[in-house]
């Protein structure tokens, strides 16, 4: 059950990112529940997994790659979408795969790294960021569509906040891929060999 709703996530990711990236607030609007919904199996999962005590090595590694193709597609789309620029993005993208790629080699090798405090930090700010982010995009939507007046949303300048919002992220990222190489290092040291 958790590696099916592991995978289920990996394939909602670019349907989320299809629906998203159309120009209409229902087809944004779908996407917001498409990523909700990917998100909420990655509370299932892993509650599946405790609860059964169901631990695989499939699922050690997938279940974190899944979390880091969701948070991918979302950045990806607000670029398209001209919502934030590009630098931070690729600092994230970037720091999420090179890790990813260092711990699938060490699980392939036979070594199990696990997180680090600081990358569920970094976790819980990115989908923190990327929820806001989605939020703020479907309710201005909404409000264009309804012809609604919101002049709070009108003054938010949302491309700087946003825009400071990632930044702060990547470099809280970027730090936990350097705190997690200096924890690590004689094990990847290692496993590189």
């Amino acid at each position: 059950m958790p590696n099916t709703l592991t995978l289920m996530r990996i394939a909602l990711a670019p349907i989320f990112m299809f629906f998203f990236l159309i120009d209409s607030f229902y087809m944004r609007l779908i996407g917001l529940v498409l990523f909700i919904i990917a998100a909420l199996t990655d509370l299932a999962d892993g509650y599946y997994a405790r609860k059964y005590n169901i631990s695989t090595g499939f699922g050690r590694f997938m279940d974190p790659l899944a979390d880091k193709i969701l948070v991918s597609s979302a950045l990806i789309s607000f670029i398209a979408l001209h919502y934030v620029s590009p630098a931070p993005v690729i600092l994230i993208v970037g720091r999420e795969f090179s890790i990813t790629g260092l711990r699938l080699l060490s699980a392939y090798k036979g070594v199990v790294i696990p997180p680090t405090w600081m990358a569920k930090v970094k976790t819980f700010l990115q989908m923190t960021v990327v929820g806001t982010i989605l939020a703020y995009i479907v309710l201005t939507g909404a409000f264009t569509q309804y012809n609604i007046e919101f002049d709070l949303l009108n003054e938010f300048d949302h491309i700087l906040y946003f825009n400071i919002a990632l930044w702060v992220t990547a470099i809280v990222t970027v730090w936990s891929g350097v705190d997690y190489i200096v924890k690590y290092f004689y094990m990847i040291k290692n496993v590189l060999r």
